[in-house]
């Protein structure tokens, strides 16, 4: 087993890492292979509000650990398991989660500023009011995730599947979503100026009043997708299919729609 540091960390004298990993050991779980948690009792780890700052944690097993308000900001959780992790109101700004898997994770409120997140699974993760301005996620697969209320700022989301996520009153402002995959996503009232949605599919996508001011939508799929009441003035349509899509009372003032 790789020996982690943790700087600065108080645990009452008790290694709680090595006893997590001595529990699933002891249930037959190793580090080769994955597993289903569905079965397992969750929150074996208990490490709230530990102080982790910049430890090296890659390819750690944290599965269903209890990290609350947990600080592990510059820490290196790359390729790191923390599939159904307990993180709200973690500070995990500026972390390199390369390749992690969050999936069913829940970060409720937590700081992933500048964090890279790419190539990530956060499927069904409930990343609900976090902060993740400047993150980098692309490729990173958020299907069915909630990021509703999300900052989302000036994020690189190009070529993440986001596919079902609830995005309601994200702030998506300056963000990078070429290439992205919202199929299905949920994005009433979503603040989307100046992103970058070139090329991304958005088929039966639910637009409702969302702010796409001077977003760039070239060859972007449409479909079906609800813009009731969206802001488009000054957005570049060029090559958008819009079949099938509602735009009653959209806003369209300097649109461009010619290719």
């Amino acid at each position: 087993m790789n020996e982690y540091v943790y700087p600065r960390l108080v645990l009452e004298g008790v290694d709680r890492y090595a006893q997590h990993q001595a529990w699933l050991h002891s249930q037959g779980f190793t580090f080769d292979r994955r597993v289903d948690l569905d079965d397992v009792e969750p929150v074996r780890l208990a490490m709230t509000r530990a102080d982790l700052r910049g430890a090296d944690l890659h390819l750690a097993d944290l599965r269903a650990a209890d990290l609350r308000n947990v600080k592990l900001n510059e820490a290196k959780l790359s390729g790191a398991n923390l599939r159904c992790a307990r993180l709200s109101g973690a500070d995990l700004s500026c972390v390199d989660l390369r390749n992690a898997n969050l999936a069913g994770a829940g970060l409720r409120d937590a700081n992933l500023a500048n964090a890279n997140l790419a190539n990530a699974n956060l499927a069904n993760a409930n990343l609900r009011g976090a902060h993740l301005d400047s993150a980098d996620l692309h490729d990173a697969s958020m299907d069915a995730t909630d990021l509703s209320a999300t900052d989302l700022s000036s994020s690189n989301l190009a070529g993440a599947n986001l596919a079902d996520a609830d995005l309601s009153a994200t702030d998506l402002r300056g963000a990078n979503l070429f290439g992205a995959d919202l199929r299905g996503a949920n994005l009433p009232c979503a603040d989307l100026p100046n992103a970058n949605i070139t090329g991304a599919n958005l088929i039966e996508a639910n637009l409702i009043e969302a702010d796409l001011r001077d977003a760039d939508l070239r060859d972007a799929d449409l479909r079906g997708a609800n813009l009731f009441g969206a802001d488009l003035r000054g957005a570049n349509l060029a090559n958008a299919n819009l079949a099938n899509a509602n735009l009653a009372n959209a806003k369209l003032t300097g649109a461009n729609k010619e290719a």
